[in-house]
């Protein structure tokens, strides 16, 4: 990869990447710091990487930094309570907050799989790559996953 295609990855890529890590641990200071990580690991080993493939390569290096840091925030703190619903917001603003709340029922890897998926849009193959997994697990992990956030969004409590 030369300087000119490293550039050229990180504005092609950047947006895309920042979104799904920070959508991932919804901390906007985390998130950057990992991203840039990541482009600085892409630099580095950028003469190793074939340019086609290194999105997969930058979202791979992103996803094992995300768990890295929420296995090291876990050790450190507890969980965040979720913050009660005001009253009076808005039909969309209350889906928005249900479907993050669904999210949030999921585990880490389940959150990470169902953010590749349908929000960034990869393929079964690409996120077995990314994750570490096969396709027949990415499948049934986010047919798993899917299930939590129907059960979760159909419940008595979370109907609009």
């Amino acid at each position: 990869m030369t300087e000119r295609e490293y550039n050229e990855c990180v504005n092609q890529y950047a947006d895309n990447l920042y979104r799904f890590i920070v959508k991932n641990l919804q901390h906007e200071e985390d998130a950057r710091d990992i991203v840039q990580t990541a482009f600085e690991k892409l630099w580095v080993t950028r003469h190793q990487v074939i340019t086609n493939k290194s999105k997969s390569y930058l979202f791979t290096i992103a996803y094992n930094q995300m768990i890295d840091h929420i296995r090291k925030v876990k050790r450190i703190s507890h969980k965040e309570s979720f913050n009660e619903q005001s009253l009076g917001t808005s039909s969309q603003q209350h889906i928005k907050d249900a479907l993050q709340h669904a999210l949030n029922k999921l585990t880490e890897l389940q959150r990470s799989l169902v953010m590749l998926k349908d929000y960034e849009g990869y393929s079964y193959q690409e996120i077995g790559v990314i994750a570490n997994l096969s396709d027949s697990q990415v499948k049934v992990y986010l047919h798993r996953a899917r299930m939590i956030m129907k059960n979760f969004l159909i419940s008595i409590h979370t109907v609009i």
